[in-house]
């Protein structure tokens, strides 16, 4: 039998269906959230997964594509990172236990404690929320820092490494091989996306218990200068160190630096503050009026845990500090706030090039006020640090 079809109803059943389609994928999938929800999400998905274990396989899948839909932040498509083999024997192997705690601080960075390879200092920093220019993807990032105290200025010192995350599922680590010119008043390499963070996040084999390993092995180190060598990579036993953080309970504490005489400070030499006591450590904050060798024409602060405290403690303290220099005139203080660092006794971290001296010393703001200036620093423990 022939059909004839009327085009007066084909219409009307095509706009049906489109309108129908509509509705459909309005239901199943949410606009993109802003930032701060979209951290929860991820915060919810990471706990997803440590409790999933306890469940069944079917029920932990559909929950984290739940909270993926929620958060619907798409992985880019260029995602990649390579199998390293038994090749890769790491200099630094650094666990993240409490991964979902990490993030919950909301923190940008967490910087792992030094070590030590072939005659310089190096530490490892992850940035767990890591976005790329033009991209609203979140990444997990490393890069390599180098200790400004093992540069030799004048010296710039080409570094091939490999940066990398532990694979449970293959046995073996994965990441992306790089390279970086370090010098004296240039330290940190560029940050290399590894992994997009809801691929981490999810029952995976980078993923375990709440925690995560990343890596980094130094291949190659050359430094140019008036010499120009090769320096060889000496391969020694893998440092291994674990990083805890804190569910609850952090420790805070806030101190405030009243200097009366600053304009008559040496401005040859550092200042400190007295000792203050946050989480039964004594504490203290350290100053260059005019700045340390490598500022540039900067007010340089720091934060220092007292070296008397070095035998009393059983694990390293994971911090995280604000410093402010106060505006008594306008009320717009000037703060800087770091990520989680790792304090030993008589070590110290903070910012060489704090603030500008020229708009430090401006008589229109307030940070200076007739030869008066007011620090103030916050410090949070959110955790501790220790070897293997």
């Amino acid at each position: 039998m022939l059909y004839v079809l009327n085009p007066a109803l084909c219409h009307h059943n095509y706009i049906f269906l489109c309108l129908l389609c509509l509705l459909i994928s309005s239901v199943l999938y949410d606009d993109v959230l802003p930032f701060p929800e979209m951290h929860y999400d991820l915060i919810l998905l990471a706990k997803e997964g440590r409790r999933g274990r306890d469940r069944s396989m079917g029920n932990c899948k559909s929950s984290s594509r739940a909270l993926l839909r929620k958060a619907h932040v798409v992985p880019d498509s260029e995602w990649r990172i390579q199998d390293f083999g038994k090749t890769h024997v790491p200099d630094l192997e650094w666990r993240i236990n409490d991964f979902s705690s990490l993030l919950e601080t909301r923190a940008e960075s967490a910087r792992s404690d030094t070590f030590h390879c072939s005659g310089y200092n190096w530490n490892l920093e992850v940035s767990p929320m890591h976005k790329e220019a033009g991209s609203e993807t979140p990444y997990v990032a490393l890069r390599l820092v180098a200790s400004r105290l093992s540069m030799v200025p004048g010296h710039m010192v080409h570094v091939v490494f490999e940066l990398s995350i532990y694979n449970h599922s293959k046995g073996m680590y994965c990441g992306c091989k790089a390279s970086y010119n370090f010098h004296f008043k240039n330290t940190y390499s560029k940050e290399h996306c590894l992994i997009p963070l809801q691929e981490l996040l999810k029952p995976s084999a980078f993923l375990v218990d709440d925690s995560c390993v990343f890596g980094v092995e130094i291949l190659k180190i050359d430094v140019s200068s008036t010499e120009k060598k090769a320096v060889v990579v000496q391969k020694k036993a893998t440092t291994v160190q674990n990083l805890f953080v804190q569910k609850k309970g952090f420790i805070k504490g806030t101190y405030t630096w009243n200097m009366n005489n600053f304009l008559e400070l040496d401005l040859d030499h550092f200042v400190r503050s007295p000792a203050f006591e946050v989480g039964g450590h004594k504490w203290y904050v350290q100053m260059y009026p005019c700045g340390k060798r490598y500022s540039t024409d900067c007010l340089s602060l720091y934060l220092y845990l007292d070296a008397s405290d070095e035998l009393h403690l059983e694990s390293k303290k994971v911090v995280v500090m604000t410093v402010s220099i106060l505006d008594r005139k306008n009320g717009i203080h000037f703060t800087r706030t770091s990520g989680l660092l790792v304090f030993t006794g008589g070590h110290g971290w903070g910012w060489a090039n704090f603030l500008e001296l020229k708009k430090l010393k401006d008589p229109s703001g307030g940070y200076v006020v007739e030869s008066s200036c007011v620090v103030k620093a916050d410090l949070t423990i959110i955790g501790l640090s220790n070897d293997s």
